[in-house]
Parts: structure tokens; sequence; C-alpha cells
């Protein structure tokens, strides 16, 4: 279980607390509305109304007490920025930063925070490979090159084994799981038989699992 700073309720803010609520994890969220923090309150462990550009505000919090502190303060980049640095002065120990376009994520690398997220663009990344294909489930990106897919078994593949369709070879992909009848089977061997249906979770580069199966 983590402590965590959720600073800008938000509609991505407001989810990231019923997410870290199903995981139970502890959160303190911030926000100058008071409508707002009242609409979180049955989500978090506690909430203040207050604004995090007061430095005077964010030290009575105790930052460096939390295990992450996320700054997800949205249509006022100024805020966000003078956020960030203050919780990098105060000690925070992870500060994850909300950014809207790639110039903002820049100023807040540079301003304190650890990682940055712009969840539009990362949403957007994911739509569009997951609704471009017919074939594509679902898709995690690992890094600019690599990525872990969910695809399903193509018809000329079906009744044929793990072993004899051998993309680990041919493509340099791994086939980390089988998914079948909604039953995943963590032991995937050259002997695993893939059937009508079913689907697989993939991990290689991208431009690789783009070939093989033909995204």
């Amino acid at each position: 279980m983590k402590s965590i700073l959720l600073i800008g309720v938000n509609h991505f803010g407001f989810y990231l607390a019923k997410k870290f609520q199903e995981l139970g994890h502890q959160v303190m969220a911030i926000d100058k509305d008071e409508e707002r923090i009242n609409s979180i309150l049955p989500l978090v462990t506690d909430a203040q109304i207050g604004d995090s550009t007061n430095e005077a505000f964010l030290r009575s919090l105790g930052v460096d007490g939390y295990d992450v502190c996320m700054v997800t303060i949205g249509g006022d980049f100024q805020s966000s920025l003078e956020t960030t640095s203050l919780l990098r002065e105060l000690g925070g120990k992870m500060i994850v930063s909300r950014a809207d376009r790639e110039v903002q994520a820049k100023f807040l690398l540079r301003n304190g925070a650890d990682e940055v997220i712009n969840p539009e663009k990362q949403i957007a990344d994911w739509a569009a490979i997951r609704y471009a294909s017919n074939h594509i489930l679902d898709y995690i990106k690992l890094d600019d090159d690599h990525a872990i897919f969910e695809v399903t078994v193509p018809r000329d593949w079906e009744r044929k084994t793990v072993g004899q369709i051998d993309i680990r070879k041919k493509y340099g992909i791994n086939i980390m799981t089988v998914k079948e009848q909604g039953v995943m089977n963590l032991s995937v061997t050259p002997e695993t038989i893939l059937t009508s249906g079913s689907t697989m979770l993939v991990l290689g580069e991208v431009k690789a699992i783009r070939k093989c199966f033909r995204i």
C-alpha cells in the first residue's frame, strides 16, 4: 500500500482516485474547489481545500511523507508548473505531473517532475492502434520500439502448435500467454495448440509485430 498526494480533482484526478481506492492505496486529495473536494471524499482517505501554489499550504501537508505526489491540474499550466516545482523543493519523493502538450512536458521535467503523463495523447495512441486493425484487442507500449499486443489467432494458425508457427525464430516475437474462452494459459510451450477464437499476448518489437500480423 502506498500513500499518494493527489493535486487536482478534475475528471482525470477523480478516476485516478477511484482506481487508487480499488487498489487499496491511501490518497490525500487537494483542490481549490470545495464542490470537487466534496465529490471525491467517498473515494479518498482524506481531502483538503487549498491552493497548491501556496508554499505554506503545501508544507503543512508534509509532502515528503508521501510515496507519490501526482499533479493532475488541467487547464492551468502555470499552476501545474509552480506546484511541481514546490513539491520538488519540499522534498517530494516521486513527482508525476500531467501535461497536455509536449512543450509542457519538457518544462515540467526541467522543474521537478520525475515523470510526466499526457492522458489524451496516451489514450489516442492506444485507440489508433486498437481500432485500426481487426486483429488487435489491446496494446501496452513498453518503450519507443517494444510493446505487448493482445491479438486474435490468425485463421491459418488455427489447430497448429506454437512450435509449428515459430514466430520467435521468424520475427523475434514471444507468445506470453494464450487465452481461450476467457481462460489464460500461462504455461505456453511449443506444443500448445492454437484454436479458433483464441487470443494471444505477444511481446516484441512493434515493427516486427506489425509485419507478422499485417497490422
